[in-house]
C-alpha cells in the first residue's frame, strides 16, 4: 500500500487482489472518512456504516459494556472500538490487509515529530517568525486552492469564528465570484448566537451570505434523524444544528469548505490554557487551594446558560484537574462522566478506567516524540483521539446524510506536518491561543474578531431541559424505563436531573449524554 503516501485529502478505500485473494482496506491520514469492518475468524465485512455492516444477518450485534463507559466518558467512542463487539473502525492514517483468516492492521503516516517537521522555526527573531508566517500562509492557502476544484456549486461553513472566517477569506480570494456562505444561530439566546459575528466576516469578504435561525421545534423535529444517521450513541450536541446548517446549505451548493482542525492544530481549546494557567495557579499553597479556594468554588452554582455560570463551570472544571499528573488532568478536562461518577451510574461497572488507560498509551508515545513541549503533545493527543472521534464524525455524518460534501482545507496533511513544526509558544501566548494564525492572517479578517474569544459550536440544551425539551427527562430516564433496563443506577439519574433542573450544577451534558444513548438503544435494540 505504499501508494497511500501519495495521496492527499480525505478517502476511505478497498482493494480485492483477486490473484492472491486479498483484501486491504485504508482510511485517510487524519480520520476525515469512515470505514468499519466486522470479522469474527470466518469472515470479514466492511462499509462506512455500521447499519450497512448489521443487513448482514451473520454479524452479531451484543453490546459492547466497555464501548459504553467510553461513551459515557467522551460522547462518542474511539477508534477502533465501536457499540457493538467485533465490529471494529479502522483508525486514521491505518491500512488493514486479510489472507486466509489473519488480519494485520498497520499505520501508514504519523504527526512528524517537532524537530524533523517542515515548519521547525530556525530561531527566534523577527525575520525567522515572519518566514514562517510566510510559509504558513502560503501552504493554507495552497490547500484551499485544491479544495476549489469542483464541477458542481461550492461554498462554505461559516460559524463566526476564526478557522472558519479563514478559510472563506482565502476562498473569497481565489474564486471567479462570490463565495457562498452558510451560517447558523438562536431565536432568543443571544449567548449562543454567533451569526452576528458571521455576517461581519461576510460583509468582509463580500459573500453571498445565508443565515438561519433555529428554535427548540427545529432541534427535536431533527433529533431522531440525526441519531439514525450515526449508527452508534454520539452525543456531541452540535450534531444537531450541524444536520440543520448541511441540508439548508445543500439547497444551494453540493460541496463545501469548513474550519476543522484549526482548534486542534493551533491551540483553540480552552483546556490548552488552562494546562499553561495550571502551572501558576500550582504555586499558591496546597492547604489553600484545597482548603478555601477549590470548596469556596465548588459551593457556587453553576450554569451554561448565563455568562457568570458558565464561568463557574469552567473554573471548578479547571480546579478539579489542577492537582493530577498530566494523564489524569487530560482525563479530568476531557471527561463527561468522571471515572467516580461512571462507577455509581453504571449497574455493572468497569474496574479500569478505559479512557485514562487509552490516555496514558497515547501520552507516553507522544512525550517521546515532543518531549518538553506539552503543548503541541496535548494537540497530537487531540489529533489523533477528538478530532476524527468526535469534531470530523459529526460532520461527515451529517453532511452525508444531505448529500452533501464538507472538504477540510486545515487537515492538509503537507499543512498538519507544518504545524506540528512549529513550537508550542508560537501557538499559545499567555492567555492568546492560535497565536501564529491570528498574526499569520490578521489582515484577511474583521477587527471585530482580532480579540474575539472562542464559544464553540453548541447548542443551548441546558436551558431547553429545563423547558421545552424536558419531556425528553421524563420519556427516556424515567426510574421504571432505568429498573427494567438494568444499565444505569435510576438513582444516581434522579439525582443528575433534579440537581439540573433546581439550578444547582449544570448536569446537561451529561443528561442528554444519557438521553442520546437511551434513544439509541430504544432504536436499534
Amino acid at each position: 500500500m505504499a501508494c497511500l503516501r501519495h495521496l492527499n485529502g480525505m478517502f476511505a478505500l478497498a482493494i480485492w487482489d483477486g490473484r492472491r485473494r486479498r483484501l486491504s482496506l485504508a482510511r485517510d491520514r487524519l480520520g476525515i472518512k469512515p470505514l468499519h469492518y466486522f470479522r469474527d475468524g470466518r469472515q470479514m465485512v466492511f462499509a462506512s456504516e455500521i447499519k450497512a455492516i448489521l443487513c448482514d444477518p451473520a454479524v452479531s450485534i451484543d453490546i459492547d459494556m466497555e464501548a459504553i463507559d467510553l461513551y459515557l466518558t467522551l460522547n462518542y467512542i474511539p477508534a477502533p472500538r465501536t457499540i457493538f463487539k467485533n465490529i471494529f473502525k479502522l483508525p486514521p492514517a491505518s491500512f488493514l490487509w486479510s489472507e486466509g483468516s489473519g488480519c494485520h492492521v498497520e499505520e501508514y503516516w504519523d504527526i512528524p515529530r517537532e524537530d524533523t517537521a517542515p515548519g521547525k522555526p530556525p530561531g527566534t527573531d523577527t525575520a525567522d517568525l515572519e518566514q514562517l508566517k510566510k510559509e504558513l500562509r502560503d501552504l493554507l492557502d495552497a490547500s484551499v486552492k485544491r479544495r476549489l476544484i469542483s464541477d458542481v456549486p461550492l461554498g462554505a461553513f461559516l460559524s463566526g469564528g476564526i478557522d472558519s472566517s479563514i478559510i472563506v477569506a482565502l476562498m473569497a480570494r481565489n474564486a471567479n465570484r462570490p463565495v457562498k456562505t452558510f451560517s447558523i444561530g438562536y431565536k432568543d439566546l443571544p449567548s449562543f448566537d454567533e451569526t452576528v459575528y458571521a455576517r461581519e466576516v461576510a460583509r468582509f469578504n463580500r459573500t453571498e451570505h445565508h443565515e438561519f435561525k433555529l428554535s427548540y421545534r427545529d432541534i427535536l423535529e431533527a433529533f431522531p434523524t440525526v441519531l439514525e444517521n450515526v449508527d452508534e450513541p454520539y452525543a456531541d450536541s452540535s450534531a444537531v444544528p450541524t444536520y440543520i446548517v448541511s441540508k439548508e446549505t445543500k439547497q444551494h451548493v453540493t460541496v463545501a469548505l469548513s474550519g476543522d482542525g484549526g482548534d486542534e492544530l493551533f491551540a483553540g481549546y480552552r483546556m490548552y490554557r488552562g494546562e499553561h494557567w495550571s502551572k501558576y495557579y500550582n504555586v499558591i499553597p496546597k492547604f489553600l487551594r484545597n482548603g478555601l479556594i477549590a470548596p469556596l468554588v465548588e459551593a457556587m452554582p453553576d450554569s451554561r446558560d448565563k455568562p457568570r455560570g458558565e464561568a463557574i463551570r469552567r473554573l471548578k472544571k479547571f480546579l478539579r484537574g489542577t492537582d493530577l499528573p498530566f494523564p489524569e488532568r487530560f482525563c479530568a478536562w476531557r471527561e463527561v462522566f468522571p471515572f467516580s461518577l461512571r462507577q455509581q451510574l453504571l449497574r455493572a461497572p468497569s474496574h479500569e478506567n478505559g479512557h485514562l488507560a487509552l490516555v496514558q498509551r497515547l501520552f507516553e508515545t507522544e512525550r517521546r516524540r515532543f518531549g518538553q513541549d506539552v503543548l503541541n503533545l496535548m494537540l497530537a493527543m487531540d489529533v489523533k483521539g477528538l478530532l476524527p472521534g468526535d469534531m470530523l464524525t459529526k460532520v461527515d455524518r451529517m453532511s452525508m446524510a444531505n448529500g452533501l460534501e464538507v472538504r477540510v482545507p486545515f487537515l492538509d496533511h503537507t499543512f498538519v506536518e507544518y504545524a506540528f513544526g512549529l513550537e508550542g509558544d508560537l501557538k499559545l501566548r499567555g492567555k492568546i491561543g492560535k497565536y501564529i494564525l491570528l498574526e499569520t492572517f490578521k489582515d484577511l479578517l474583521p477587527p471585530v474578531l482580532h480579540q474575539r474569544p472562542k464559544w464553540g459550536f453548541e447548542m443551548p440544551i441546558g436551558a431547553w431541559l429545563k423547558g421545552e425539551l424536558k419531556f425528553l427527562i421524563n420519556e427516556y430516564l424515567s426510574a421504571d424505563l432505568l429498573r427494567q433496563q438494568a444499565i444505569f443506577d435510576h438513582d444516581v439519574v434522579a439525582t443528575l436531573v433534579q440537581e439540573h433542573i433546581n439550578g444547582r450544577r449544570d448536569t446537561s451534558w451529561q443528561l442528554w449524554n444519557l438521553i442520546v444513548f437511551q434513544h439509541w438503544l430504544k432504536t436499534w435494540m
